[in-house]
């Protein structure tokens, strides 16, 4: 397949060129674009053809469900069955930001999206780019991360054409993502809000809204969001999760990654100096561990608070559970 680059400035959208990939996406092929969290692979919702080719770019399991986005609330009720007033009140708190919804489920919405589960799940990007290609296609976008399954999300443009150059139509370059790990995900059609995967906003702010949020997900079965069954985030290197840094080992071709203060007597990745900071470059200096031809990487794990709750979850994934 050959695939079109194209270079967008969010803060100066030229919108022929979003034009062009619009046209991919109404025309049921595959367009890669930029969000807040990290770079999307995008196809018309209703179009359970060109869905289909969103699990083949990536080799998706096809049991692992995907989230529609969109750009304005008149989508959410084309795409959910209901819509309880907990879920607005949400949406006008969140959106476009990064958090995804968990409603029931309309009749509209293809079984391949929701992977044959009666939920279907949503988001309002506030990435300016991903707005407008939504709203110059005139549909939902579902659209997990643009990366081959397994690896680390692309934060970094070229780290999207990496894995999808070849297998999609279209990839919008609109520079690095912000927040750099995937949106929050709170599962509506519980009795209680559930947060099924950590991200930017935290249990806490979610309940400032419905009154109570818990952490949860069940692994056992078919997952109800993306990132809740298989091994995910993982760069070729072997990645460790590091609670006490003085206990790294010392062994060769290793990098640590770290933020804030702190000396080493080996290569360091240092992501800033907040966990806000860390989560931005968490999945790029994993991919750059690559590049660079390191073996292991020796990653911090943040405290559990905030954000860094989500790299926490994140790190904890791409290392498969290994903790130092």
């Amino acid at each position: 397949m050959n695939t079109e680059i194209i270079k967008i400035d969010p803060n100066n959208i030229d919108i022929s060129l979003i034009d062009r990939a619009a046209d991919v996406i109404r025309g049921g092929g595959l367009a890669v674009f930029p969000t807040e969290t990290v770079y999307g692979l995008g196809a018309n919702t209703f179009d359970p053809a060109a869905v289909a080719k969103i699990y083949a770019a990536k080799g998706r399991p096809s049991d692992n469900p995907l989230i529609s986005h969109v750009c304005r609330l008149e989508q959410v009720y084309e795409l959910a069955a209901e819509v309880p007033n907990q879920a607005l009140r949400l949406m006008e708190r969140f959106w476009g930001g990064p958090l995804t919804v968990i409603l029931k489920r309309g009749a509209n919405v293809p079984d391949i999206v929701s992977a044959g589960l009666d939920t279907v799940s949503i988001r309002f990007p506030s990435h300016a780019v991903a707005y407008e290609l939504i709203r110059r296609s005139g549909v939902p976008i579902a659209a997990p991360s643009a990366n081959l399954s397994g690896s680390p999300s692309p934060t970094a443009a070229r780290h999207a054409i990496d894995d999808m150059y070849g297998r999609v139509d279209i990839i919008i370059d609109g520079g690095d993502s912000l927040i750099g790990v995937e949106s929050t995900v709170v599962d509506l059609t519980s009795e209680v809000p559930t947060i099924l995967r950590p991200g930017a906003v935290t249990a806490d702010q979610i309940a400032e809204i419905t009154g109570v949020c818990v952490y949860g997900g069940d692994y056992a079965n078919a997952p109800k969001c993306p990132g809740m069954k298989y091994t995910h985030y993982s760069p070729r290197a072997r990645v460790w999760a590091v609670k006490n840094m003085d206990d790294i080992p010392r062994d060769g071709n290793s990098v640590i990654l770290t933020y804030g203060a702190g000396d080493y007597d080996r290569p360091v990745y240092n992501a800033g100096e907040t966990a806000a900071d860390y989560a931005a470059k968490l999945f790029y200096f994993l991919r750059r561990a690559d590049e660079d031809g390191y073996g292991t990487v020796y990653a911090r794990l943040p405290e559990e608070e905030g954000i860094g709750i989500a790299v926490r979850n994140r790190l904890l994934k791409s290392a498969g559970g290994k903790v130092i």
